[in-house]
């Protein structure tokens, strides 16, 4: 295995799927489309040809709170 050229395509795949999600999450939330003003989130990896799943999930708040 070419570490190097490994290493640029997973960064490669890894900005894309951070630009990509962010653009998502943001216009959902610009649309008014999340109910309760928290948003939970969930993040699964996988791969076809490989034993991978990988899973990460999150709450995030819109910032909406006016009580702090």
């Amino acid at each position: 295995m070419d570490e190097d050229r490994f290493n640029i395509e997973l960064r490669k795949f890894l900005k894309e799927v951070g630009v990509t999600s962010q653009r998502e999450i943001e216009r959902v939330a610009r649309e008014g489309q999340v109910k309760g003003g928290t948003l939970k989130l969930r993040m699964t990896l996988t791969a076809e040809n490989a034993p991978l799943e990988h899973v990460v999930e999150r709450t995030i708040s819109l910032g909406d709170d006016t009580t702090s």
